[in-house]
């Protein structure tokens, strides 16, 4: 196998480190617009590991990347926006692909409150044919949430539930960081872009609709001593991705983010800072929501601030195997603590990373395999939990 890895920021730079652990790989590629970024990320891991330079909005550029290198599968770890570049680059070439978020959605023109307008992944799942015709698969969504958060929708499905009234994503933390008053601990392009979208709800009996940003608020308590925390209603690939493999009446995700971190989400749209589309600032286009990012922290040079855990899980309710009442949150936990003593990154960009490299290695030993364009549900569960905790990075469950 060798991996073309497009992206080295902290999600980039933490899939490095776990895979420079693995002997599953022959080279990995890791290519980033800013090449220096890409030799750090690199640095101390070994001749395994090849910086280079890409420019990841352009299809021929990834393309042409993968051809000099002999690249059998492309990483996308960049925000989604380079979605669609790398996904055809990558077919282009003849590689797999494999992404953590998947292409941008698009709200209902004029009901985008109530009614889909195009969908995450809609313009991947357009092509799907043609990647199977190819012989190719495009697994989408293989970080932890799209990703684990949908493998253990698949596992409660095959081992947990005869019948399953709702599977709902929530995402929880209790954790700080020293020094700022309001310091997102992942990219605030696709927070942003996730968080102020029109959340998106499944319904067997009416399939995908809409709701307001942060709606139908609810406390959910999480494991490992971070407590109880208000989850609402965001916009998220797991609604758009489980439906299609694994059936259940409702599917929704809740994302704890705090009424501080929707206060100033709130903020920002009203201002327009929310904005992708280029306002002149003295003759200069400029992104609005580009500015907001450049003016936060990386978040992948918090680690050594942070304090706390980071909780992804799915909660299932439903009918268990003997016909009785079942609620069972199956969950991932990570301390930042370890995640910063063990490899030197922070606990949410680590935790996003080590999906996808699990998933890798996966498909080079043949464990997993498949054509077209996939969710991680589409595949057998048991196998990515396994080698997930042989990882060293163990996943629960609980008993609701």
């Amino acid at each position: 196998m060798r991996v073309l890895l497009v992206g080295a920021g902290g999600v980039g730079s933490a899939a490095v480190a776990i895979a420079a652990r693995r002997t599953f790989f022959e080279t990995m590629v890791v290519a980033d617009h800013d090449v220096g970024r890409a030799e750090r990320a690199v640095a101390g891991h070994g001749d395994r590991f090849v910086a280079a330079q890409v420019d990841a909005s352009s299809v021929d550029a990834v393309a042409a990347l993968c051809r000099e290198h002999r690249i059998t599968h492309v990483l996308n770890a960049v925000d989604p926006r380079f979605v669609m570049p790398i996904f055809d680059g990558a077919f282009a070439a003849g590689a797999d692909y494999l992404d953590m978020a998947m292409s941008l959605s698009h709200p209902h023109p004029v009901r985008p409150y109530a009614e889909t307008g195009v969908k995450l992944g809609d313009d991947q799942f357009a092509v799907a044919d043609r990647w199977a015709a190819a012989g190719r698969l495009a697994l989408g969504g293989i970080g932890i949430e799209p990703g684990l958060s949908d493998i253990f929708a698949r596992y409660a499905a095959d081992e947990l539930f005869s019948e399953i009234d709702e599977i709902g994503v929530r995402d929880g933390a209790n954790l700080t960081v020293d020094g700022y008053d309001f310091a997102p601990s992942f990219s605030i392009w696709t927070t942003i872009e996730e968080c102020l979208n029109p959340p998106v709800i499944w319904e067997a009996d009416r399939g995908w609709y809409t709701t307001p940003p942060f709606s139908e608020p609810e406390v959910f308590d999480f494991p490992a001593g971070i407590g109880p925390v208000e989850c609402v209603n965001v916009e998220h690939e797991e609604v758009l991705l489980i439906p299609r493999w694994v059936k259940a009446k409702r599917v929704t995700f809740k994302y704890g983010l705090g009424d501080e971190f929707i206060e100033v989400l709130k903020t920002l749209h009203t201002l327009g800072l929310d904005s992708t589309k280029p306002v002149s600032v003295r003759g200069t286009p400029v992104s609005p929501r580009d500015v907001v990012a450049a003016c936060l922290p990386d978040p992948a040079t918090l680690g050594d601030r942070m304090r706390g855990k980071t909780c992804a899980g799915t909660y299932v309710t439903g009918l268990g195997k003997d016909g009785a009442p079942r609620r069972v949150y199956l969950y991932h936990v990570v301390d930042n603590e370890w995640s910063m003593r063990e490899y030197g990154h922070q606990a949410v960009v680590w935790q996003t990373a080590v999906n996808p490299v699990v998933a890798l290695e996966l498909l080079a030993t043949g464990a997993w395999s498949g054509v077209g364009v996939l969710g991680p549900e589409a595949l057998p569960p048991m196998p990515f939990l396994d080698l997930l905790s042989a990882y060293g990075s163990p996943w629960g469950m609980e008993e609701r």
